[in-house]
Formats: structure tokens, sequence, C-alpha cells
């Protein structure tokens, strides 16, 4: 069974790196083990963090199920789900530092610190950010390493990939989010999904 998959475009020159670190890693000691991966390759470095939403997503869908309200208001409260969950890795590590909008992570990558992105609602809003199932944080970190310019995005799942599989199979898996595909259609940065235990930073 093959564990990564790397779908590289053409790269970029510049050197921020996005890391989207999937909600499910929260299940296992895989997140501190990614955390701890990342703090000791990319200390010093231009770093961003995307968190997924994890449990708390779980918990978005499951309501949603319960009371039927409208994708708009799921899509919002999923971003609090990626909210939490940032705090979550900055109560693992509170060296890092949180940021919401594309403004405030570049001042910080300016001070050479390791950013955690806590998605700024608003900001999403106003880019036009679809409000659907569809877009989960892995279109979302797309977008985010798009804003930022950044030279690739790492994509860190706790499912296994094949790296014989294209993307449009990663999505049908559920291994990627359904928009994903349409997402990366025009970027310009490498993107490598990888399984957590062959992350090494």
């Amino acid at each position: 069974m093959k564990n990564s998959a790397i779908h590289c475009l053409a790269p970029t020159n510049g050197d921020i790196t996005v890391i989207k670190l999937g909600g499910s890693l929260a299940h296992s000691d895989n997140l501190r083990y990614c955390l701890d991966s990342i703090e000791q390759r990319y200390q010093g470095r231009a770093v961003v963090i995307v968190p997924g939403g994890g449990a708390f997503a779980d918990q978005v869908r499951l309501a949603q199920q319960r009371w039927q309200f409208d994708d708009g208001t799921a899509h919002a409260m999923a971003l609090l789900a990626m909210q939490q969950m940032a705090l979550l890795f900055n109560g693992l590590k509170p060296h890092f530092v949180m940021a919401g909008s594309v403004a405030q992570i570049r001042q910080q990558l300016l001070l050479k610190k390791i950013v955690i992105w806590s998605p700024d609602v608003a900001e999403l809003e106003q880019a036009g950010i679809q409000a659907s199932w569809d877009v989960t944080s892995d279109s979302l970190a797309v977008w985010l390493a798009d804003s930022l310019s950044a030279s690739e995005l790492l994509l860190i799942k706790s499912a296994d990939i094949d790296a014989n599989l294209s993307l449009v199979e990663l999505a049908e898996r559920d291994i990627i989010d359904k928009a994903f595909c349409d997402s990366v259609a025009h970027v310009t940065f490498p993107i490598t999904l990888i399984n957590a235990l062959h992350f090494n930073g």
C-alpha cells in the first residue's frame, strides 16, 4: 500500500510553506508528532499551519442533520470549528502564533514566527468562498496558499494515500474535498499529499 502522493505543478519563487493538518489527526498522537516535526524543521522559516475542523466540524454536520439549517450557517460554524482546532494547536505549541487574516499572517511571518491560521470569517466571505460542504479546510488551504503566494502546499492526512490515484479519485474517496480539483486548477505552487506517519517535516 502506498502512503504518499505528490501532485506537482510549476513551482514559484516564493518561500512560504503552507501545511494543512487534517482534523482527524487529533484522534491520535499523530497530531503532536506532526506539530513537533514542523517545529523542528521549520523554526525560523516562513510556515503557516492550516487546521482541519476535526471532531468540531463533525458536530456541525450532526447539528445540521438534526436541525436542517442552511449550508451558509453550517459553513460559518465549520469555520469556527477550524478556529477551535487552531486554539488546540496553539495550546500544544504556545510559542506558535495564531493569525486570522492574510495581512496578519504576513506580519507574523516577517517576525519569523510559525503561524497557525484561525480563519477570518469576514475575509473569506469577502473573497467569495462557496458556503458548501464541498469546500472544507483542504480547499481553504489552497485559497490561503494562493493568497500568500506560497512556494508549496502540504496536506497531511491520517488516511493512506495511493500515489497512483488522481486528485479526482482522491476526492471521490473523500480523502480531499470535492471542490479541491477546481480550487487547484489555476495555482502555480506544488502540492503534496502525505500520510502523517510518513511526514517528517
